[in-house]
């Protein structure tokens, strides 16, 4: 939006004000405006939240130091997501199509689980939106946006897949690319969502990824960096970073009241929105097998609600003490700050192995 302000302030009145049009200088007041909003309306949900009695109900069969949490505003996700929403009208080009996808898939996953919110803390529902509601919905949304991306594409590029390691390995998708991007969306929304069990985190991974994402953006949008790393050049994805900056911005100020012990919680409206989006940044950069390497510790959250549910249906017997993985912990006598900061280690190392596989191929 002050994009076109900008543009026509240099065009008028000074030219000084093509400053606005620089994407780096644009991707730090993307910073800036979401951290700022969180810092600022952060306090204010919280104690709406609390005057509303919008608190999290916590699981009897969980770990017992988590009794203490019941009653923790929830929904704390309202922050984020407004917070990025603000942020990228405000300094992203809107005219980008690759934009204004992936503001849709933040409002649209969003909303889906404001809706199991609202139900469980609300209307007192244990079961929220009913599961087949709720992956019905995300099936819907990630459909319409993978259609859409296939329809619109406007180089063969766009629907290729990067295998990583490999410079000429580039297998083109064809209608696959429909179902890749469906899976990829809807299991990033589920998988950030199950990880979303301790305080922090979920966020810190997702501020992490989020980061990366900005630094993939950039070199896939220009023409130059591109050439250099052998990885298919994709004017429109530029834009991208000032979604990504507005994402670290957003959870960085989230990350103030949601860090040990937390004075608010994200919910499904925030947990299941932020994978969604990281899953359709990944698309639109052409990097989902990255995504799952950068996002191991959703994966490996992910797997662990698998392989305990099937194991159990299948022999009777359990591999974890308790699903997902990092209650596990918790029951083996970790204390959460450990548990959390030690998967914040991993996922940085993660994050780290997948941008590295940007030069080795």
């Amino acid at each position: 939006m002050l994009v076109w302000l900008a543009q026509w302030l240099t065009e008028n009145v000074d030219p000084g004000f093509n400053v606005f049009s620089y994407l780096t200088f644009r991707s730090i007041l993307s910073i800036l405006t979401a951290l700022g909003l969180s810092l600022y309306l952060g306090p204010k949900l919280i104690r709406y939240l609390q005057r509303m009695q919008i608190g999290q109900t916590v699981r009897d069969d969980g770990p017992e130091s988590h009794l203490s949490k019941s009653g923790t505003p929830t929904m704390g996700g309202l922050l984020i997501l407004g917070s990025i929403a603000t942020s990228v009208l405000l300094w992203a080009d809107l005219t980008n199509r690759y934009v204004l996808v992936t503001l849709f898939v933040v409002l649209a996953f969003g909303a889906i689980g404001f809706v199991d919110d609202y139900r469980k803390v609300i209307r007192k529902d244990s079961k929220g939106l009913i599961a087949r509601w709720k992956y019905f919905w995300q099936s819907v949304t990630a459909t319409i946006v993978a259609v859409v991306l296939f329809m619109t594409q406007q180089q063969a590029a766009e629907t290729q897949l990067l295998i990583p390691f490999f410079k000429e390995v580039m297998p083109q998708l064809g209608l696959f690319f429909i179902v890749t991007t469906y899976f990829v969306i809807v299991g990033t929304s589920n998988a950030v969502n199950l990880t979303d069990g301790l305080d922090g985190l979920a966020i810190v991974p997702t501020i992490m990824v989020a980061c990366a994402f900005a630094i993939i953006a950039y070199v896939t949008g220009n023409v130059n960096f591109s050439s250099y790393l052998n990885i298919p050049y994709i004017p429109e994805t530029s834009e991208l970073v000032i979604v990504c900056t507005a994402i670290f911005g957003a959870g960085l100020g989230f990350l103030w009241f949601n860090t040990y012990p937390a004075q608010v919680f994200m919910g499904d409206v925030g947990s299941l929105a932020l994978g969604a989006t990281l899953g359709v940044i990944a698309v639109l950069v052409r990097q989902e097998i990255v995504l799952v390497i950068m996002g191991g510790v959703f994966v490996m959250e992910t797997v662990s609600v698998i392989l305990q549910v099937g194991s159990y249906k299948l022999r009777g017997q359990r591999i974890f003490r308790m699903a997902p993985i990092h209650h596990h912990y918790e029951l083996k006598g970790w204390p959460e700050p450990r548990v959390i900061v030690r998967f914040w280690i991993i996922s940085l190392v993660l994050v780290l192995i997948g941008l590295a596989t940007l030069k080795l191929r």
